[in-house]
């Protein structure tokens, strides 16, 4: 097996943060990272064998630990993450070779060109200062996944930037009528609505905020439960075009037509709730990398818990019998429970029972492009931010496109690549795989031309008054960040953009796009819940869904707790020593009493990073109870 990361590596969250005082004096460190790995594993036995070091497994793993449960936890690759990895360029060179090489499972199709300049003697860039996620995600304010961080005090070993910029793309420009109604006032004082328009809007805004248990919006979302979003939008609140878009793709992140009225108003509402909530955003992002580098926190966690880690080790037999499983490094142990099993880390004796237990199961094609360029993309980001998101609406581009694209877009303020540069991560839902590349190339075109024209040194020559509003304060401001004017469209800039590195593969899953099959899991339809006819010791874990947010992850934890315990209920229900401890943005401060917010102005000027809240607050984007905690 080809190994990754032999001779480079990214820093990790263990070596960006090691072990300090309000941690215990005794510290079970995490193999490979604070301490060598010993050369084989020296334990007889344990209770649970988990397989993989993605975000699931890795949730899974630290849920377990602190409830007393004996946890081994192994990764057959050389860095934390599993499907959810931060990769170096050189580790995607060689991770991609492993894919099209059939090594592994549920990715294929990768293909990646990385410009000459990285092996210049004399290039001031290095293949580690580019850390490219492989499943990138936000995570919303209002979600039970921070909550969980902050419950589980893993948010100490991570930082968090506030995201709140999201731009859609329509009538071949980026142009819209409003921008990211979080309030009244907003709405109110853009100068490209009318006012009839904007009544409808608050109209539709006042209903969508109401409480889900009222008795007249329970009444329309039954009545409406089948009805496409578009459809109700215009027949009941008179909007038109544009301003759905915005609502259903950019701010609620939906990606097909057919999204069903209940779905689409709670992704709306997703959003709506979770701004203001730490400030003027509604969606984080995690510096250093997306869901691998929280991985990497929870697995801390989970050593710190009791778990024993091991990487680069694989599972070679397992005897179900005597319940003994041999590895890689020549060792054993015996496994007194559970086998949980990534669908990435399958040993070749297990692969007849994974095919079986899925092949009833529908396949999902999550197509990406990951382009990582020479610009700063500073245009589409607000002050002292350092992401973005870019959405192309179904039919909006040249290609046609049937389904929703989603770019997220990070700068070197995120610390995923070096100052200058920003990362664009393109994703598809067309299952046409063939018409998927068409689509992601045809929205890499348009943001290519439009971030070439917005930052153009001669942008001031072309603009005209049409193309400024006034703000809010009396300021006049081009119409949008990212959303051209006019005059804009047909200017050519002189300058092409530079690609360092530009990668295309293909991820899958049987997760449904909507999430269905994880929030209201059952033995037909989740992969998790269907045991081998031959071991039911075993148990198979989900690829990552297409959902660009941490939505279902914790569903998803808990379905795979249930299966090992036989419930719940004690789902991290440890009462922390550091109890009365918070971070506001700057350190660790002792509180007289638990904090149960965090005020807006938790952020630091330089870095963005967040503070998380000691509330419980949840969130259920679909309207399912299994994602509270």
């Amino acid at each position: 097996m080809t190994s990754l990361n032999k001779v480079e590596r990214r820093k990790s969250v263990a070596e960006r943060s090691p072990s300090v005082s309000y941690t215990p004096d005794v510290i079970p460190h995490l193999a490979g990272l604070e301490k060598p790995q010993a050369h084989s594993l020296l334990l007889d036995e344990c209770d649970v064998l988990i397989m993989g070091t993605g975000l699931v497994e890795s949730i899974l793993a630290a849920s377990l630990s602190w409830q007393g449960v004996d946890v081994l936890h192994i990764d057959n690759k050389t860095c934390y993450g599993d499907s959810n990895s931060t990769l170096t360029i050189e580790q995607i060179k060689s991770w991609c070779q492993e894919v099209n090489g059939g090594k592994i499972q549920h990715f294929e199709d990768a293909q990646v060109y990385v410009s000459g300049e990285l092996s210049l003697p004399t290039s001031k860039y290095k293949s580690k200062d580019y850390g490219i996620d492989l499943t990138p995600k936000v995570m919303f304010a209002q979600s039970d996944l921070l909550s969980l961080l902050v419950k589980s005090r893993v948010y100490k070993y991570l930082e968090f930037q506030s995201l709140s910029n999201f731009h859609i793309f329509e009538n071949d420009s980026f142009a819209a009528k409003f921008s990211n109604p979080t309030s009244k006032e907003e709405i109110f004082t853009d100068q490209s609505l009318s006012l009839v328009t904007k009544r409808y809007l608050m109209k539709f805004l006042k209903f969508v905020l109401q409480d889900n248990n009222d008795e007249d919006k329970r009444q329309v979302l039954t009545e409406n439960a089948k009805v496409p979003i578009e459809e109700f939008l215009k027949k009941k609140f008179n909007l038109e075009k544009s301003q759905i878009n915005e609502l259903v793709y950019s701010i609620g992140l939906a990606t097909k037509e057919s999204s069903k009225t209940p779905e689409a108003l709670a992704r709306i509402r997703r959003y709506l709730t979770s701004f203001n909530v730490y400030g003027n955003f509604p969606v984080l992002v995690s510096k250093y990398g997306g869901p691998g580098e929280i991985s990497q926190g929870f697995c801390r966690s989970a050593a710190v818990g009791g778990s024993t880690y091991k990487l680069n080790t694989t599972l070679v037999d397992y005897d179900p019998s005597q319940k003994v499983a041999k590895f890689s490094d020549k060792s054993s142990v015996r496994i007194n429970e559970k086998l949980v099993v990534s669908p990435t880390q399958i040993p070749k004796f297990l692969q007849t029972s994974y095919n079986e237990i899925t092949e009833a199961l529908p396949m999902k094609n999550i197509n990406r492009l990951v382009v990582v360029v020479k610009k700063d993309c500073k245009e589409w980001m607000s002050n002292s931010e350092s992401s973005a998101v870019v959405v192309f609406p179904p039919h909006s581009l040249p290609s046609d496109n049937s389904k929703g694209i989603q770019a997220l877009v990070q700068n070197g303020g995120s610390g995923v690549c070096p100052d200058g540069h920003s990362i664009w991560y393109l994703t598809s839902f067309e299952q046409d795989k063939a018409k998927a590349k068409l689509d992601l190339q045809s929205a890499l075109d348009k943001m290519e031309a439009a971030i070439l024209r917005e930052s153009s040194n001669n942008l001031d020559d072309v603009l005209g008054e049409e193309d400024f509003v006034i703000s809010e304060r009396g300021t006049p401001v081009v119409v949008n960040s990212v959303k051209l004017g006019k005059s804009l469209q047909n200017f050519v800039p002189k300058e092409k953009l530079e690609i360092i590195c530009k990668l295309g593969y293909v991820q899958q899953t049987y997760v449904a796009n909507d999430l269905s099959n994880v929030l209201n899991p059952t033995k037909d339809n989740n992969v998790t819940l269907r045991k081998p006819k031959d071991c039911g010791e075993i148990i198979f874990t989900n690829m990552p869904s297409a959902e660009i947010s941490y939505d279902g992850i914790v569903s998803e934890c808990k379905t795979l707790y249930s299966s090992i315990t036989g419930a719940d209920d004690d789902f991290f229900d440890v009462d922390f020593e550091d109890e009365d401890d918070t971070f506001d943005g700057a350190g660790f401060h002792q509180q007289p009493q638990t904090v149960s917010t965090i005020k807006a102005n938790a952020l630091t000027d330089d870095e963005n990073a967040i503070a998380s809240s000691d509330e419980d607050d949840h969130n259920e984007p679909f309207g399912a109870n299994e994602m509270e905690l």
